[in-house]
């Protein structure tokens, strides 16, 4: 059964003979009755107070937990984006390599086109040689041929001169 100060003010004995002093158990409970109350008021400024400390208890854990799915979110969101930067970058080295073996692919290429335009160069300058030493055979053979008539003439014109002198 719960006291409240009212209930132990107002509380009554009923006499009898040689029983208790009636003002001591008055006095008694008058100091029961304030203190019982002021038990009573500190038991609810202590309730709300718990109340208050509950409610911020609660809002602490929902804090608490809203930081670490937040914290739990953004270390996904690091990992995604660790792993999207390291995808980006392995296909940038993919895409550099590429490039690389075909810009060496075509400087192979052009190398080989170089050396069968080389090869084709001398084939060349050895077929004009070998022309132009036959063209200059043939006019050092007619110049050898006109030094022959020529040579053949001025001999008859001696001959003749001789003859004319001789007449």
């Amino acid at each position: 059964m719960n006291l409240s100060k009212i209930d132990v003010v107002n509380k009554k004995f009923s006499k009898q003979f040689r029983g208790y002093n009636v003002q001591e158990v008055e006095q008694f409970m008058q100091e029961m009755g304030e203190t019982l109350g002021d038990l009573a008021e500190d038991k609810t400024v202590l309730e709300d107070k718990a109340a208050r400390q509950e409610t911020l208890l609660e809002e602490h854990k929902q804090r608490e937990e809203t930081l670490r799915d937040t914290l739990m979110t953004t270390q996904k969101m690091i990992d995604q984006l660790k792993a999207t930067a390291r995808k980006e970058a392995q296909l940038i080295i993919e895409e550099a390599q590429q490039k690389a073996e075909e810009i060496l692919n075509q400087a192979h290429l052009r190398l080989a086109q170089i050396h069968d335009d080389i090869t084709e160069l001398k084939r060349q300058r050895t077929q004009f040689e070998v022309k132009l030493r036959s063209l200059l055979d043939a006019h050092f053979q007619i110049l050898d041929m006109e030094n022959q008539e020529q040579e053949e003439i001025e001999a008859l014109e001696s001959k003749l001169k001789f003859f004319k002198k001789a007449k």
